[in-house]
C-alpha cells in the first residue's frame, strides 16, 4: 500500500510474522485467481472486475458482483471483530488524491497489482513483470518520503 501514513489497521493480536498465515493468505489467492481463469477464462485483476461493472457489461455482471462482493465481504467480518480498529490519520484531501492517482496509475498501466502481480506473473508476462516493478518501486520510493522526508 502507498500510503500507509494516511490509513493504519491494527490488530493488536497479531503482534508478530507467522509464515503459516502468510502462505495460507497468499494459497488463497492463488486460489482464486486460478478458479476465475478456470471457470471464467479471466484474469482476476480488481481493476478490470470493478471496470467491467461500471462499463455496465450485463453478461458478465453475476461474476464480477459475486467477486466484489466477497472482496469486500471479507474485508467487513475482518472489521467486525471486536479487536479490529481502523484509525485514519491522513487528511480527507490526501486521502482523495492519494485514490485518484491510484486510479489514474491502473488505468495507465492496464491493470492493477493483482492483475499484473498476481495474475500476470504467474503467466510469464514480461509487460507484467515490468508494472509490477514499477508499482513497488513507487510504494518503496512513497513510503522512504512519507516516512523519511516528510516525517509522516
Amino acid at each position: 500500500m502507498c500510503f500507509v501514513a494516511a490509513w493504519e489497521y491494527r490488530l493488536p493480536v497479531m503482534t508478530s510474522f507467522d509464515p503459516l498465515t502468510a502462505l495460507l493468505g497468499g494459497a488463497l489467492i492463488g486460489l482464486a485467481a486460478a478458479l476465475a481463469v478456470l471457470f471464467n477464462g479471466r484474469v482476476a485483476g480488481i481493476s478490470g472486475i470493478l471496470g467491467g461493472i461500471l462499463d455496465l457489461d450485463r453478461a458478465n455482471m453475476p461474476w464480477r458482483l459475486a467477486f466484489l462482493i466477497g472482496l469486500v465481504g471479507a474485508g467487513a467480518v475482518m472489521l467486525a471483530r471486536p479487536e479490529a480498529t481502523i484509525e485514519i490519520t491522513g487528511s480527507t484531501p490526501l486521502l482523495i488524491a492519494g485514490g485518484l492517482l491510484v486510479g489514474f496509475g491502473t488505468r495507465l498501466g492496464s491493470g492493477c497489482t493483482s492483475g499484473h502481480g498476481v495474475c500476470g506473473l504467474a503467466r510469464g508476462s514480461k509487460r507484467s513483470l515490468v508494472s509490477t516493478a514499477i508499482y513497488m518501486g513507487v510504494a518503496v520510493a512513497t513510503l522512504f518520503v512519507v516516512r523519511h522526508v516528510i516525517g509522516g
